[in-house]
């Protein structure tokens, strides 16, 4: 019995996964806002979008970067690309690059975000003032399409990085509820399963997901039909705010395109999470349902012989 019913949960998990619904035509012509553009996963997703034939406005806080992104966006056969320069950190920031992309687009079908927040001068990713400065609890308090922010400690940097991403989303969201759009949030696995010193990074990234899985429940509380897309990724073959954790972890980083594609596609299918590698969703399942195995799992992911640097 048991063996059935394992082979049964295995049948319908793979079939989730290998259900492809995916239209790339769907994109041609689609008009995307895509923040932090300029390396990484964002300059991929750009040149996704790029070739298939998305509007696209683009924004990163390097304007020398964001053109060279945006001319090899025009090199492959975006028929629109726009771009803003802006620093996420400045409160009047987000509604502006959101009425930029309105202003040139004339609406929005997805909202793409992924920018990060410089951490302060001086810390660095394991030390305890990096820690501090990021470890914070968020309150989000809906109010119609918005909420409020009730930091717990004094970061004002953490705040208004986090605070850009509501920004962005409520001043979107009229947009696209007309176009019965999607928001796509890229996420990190390290906001659903903290492993070993990553405990800043995990700290922002869980605070972003709580926000967004709020925000989904009062969409559709409101029927408002607009798809919210989160994408757990790993590691990456390019730059990573998770730098400080290779070399110690024994995860293979993951092709910035392969991943890309998958954030893509997720968003295109109004799917609700995205997972990449996609053994990261059985991982989050599996420490869900054995949390007594976590000192296991933690020594499974860390390269024990090397030592953790100072």
């Amino acid at each position: 019995m048991k063996v059935l019913l394992l082979t049964g949960l295995g049948a319908l998990f793979f079939a989730y996964y290998w259900d492809d619904n995916f239209d790339p035509a769907s994109l041609h012509g689609a008009r995307v806002l895509l923040t932090g553009v300029s390396a990484g996963i964002g300059e991929e997703l750009a040149y996704h979008y790029a070739r298939l034939g998305s509007h696209l406005v683009l924004t990163a806080h390097t304007e020398a970067l964001l053109q060279q992104v945006v001319g090899n966006c025009r090199k492959l056969g975006a028929p629109k690309v726009f771009y803003i320069a802006a620093d996420m950190a400045s409160p009047e920031v987000p509604e502006r690059v959101v009425q930029f992309a309105l202003d040139k687009l004339g609406g929005l079908d997805y909202l793409v975000l992924n920018h990060l927040g410089a951490a302060p001068a001086g810390t660095r990713v394991r030390s305890s003032q990096s820690t501090r400065w990021l470890m914070q609890a968020f309150t989000p308090s809906p109010s119609g399409l918005g909420f409020l922010l009730r930091p717990v400690t004094r970061s004002r940097h953490l705040q208004m990085n986090f605070l850009s991403y509501v920004q962005l989303t409520s001043s979107a969201l009229p947009s696209l509820t007309d176009s019965k759009g999607s928001l796509v949030v890229v996420s990190s696995l390290l906001g659903r399963v903290p492993t070993s010193f990553s405990s800043p990074y995990s700290a922002a990234k869980f605070a972003l997901d709580s926000f967004f899985s709020s925000l989904r429940r009062e969409l559709d509380v409101q029927e408002v039909n607009v798809a919210i897309t989160m994408c757990v990724l790993g590691l990456r073959d390019r730059a990573s705010a998770a730098e400080g954790v290779r070399g110690i972890t024994r995860v293979r980083a993951a092709p910035g395109p392969k991943a890309a594609l998958a954030v893509i596609r997720g968003g295109a299918t109004r799917a609700s999470g995205v997972f990449y590698p996609w053994r990261f969703h059985l991982l989050c399942l599996l420490r869900s349902w054995m949390p007594h195995s976590r000192a296991w799992f933690v020594r499974q992911e860390l390269n024990i012989t090397t030592p953790a640097a100072a």
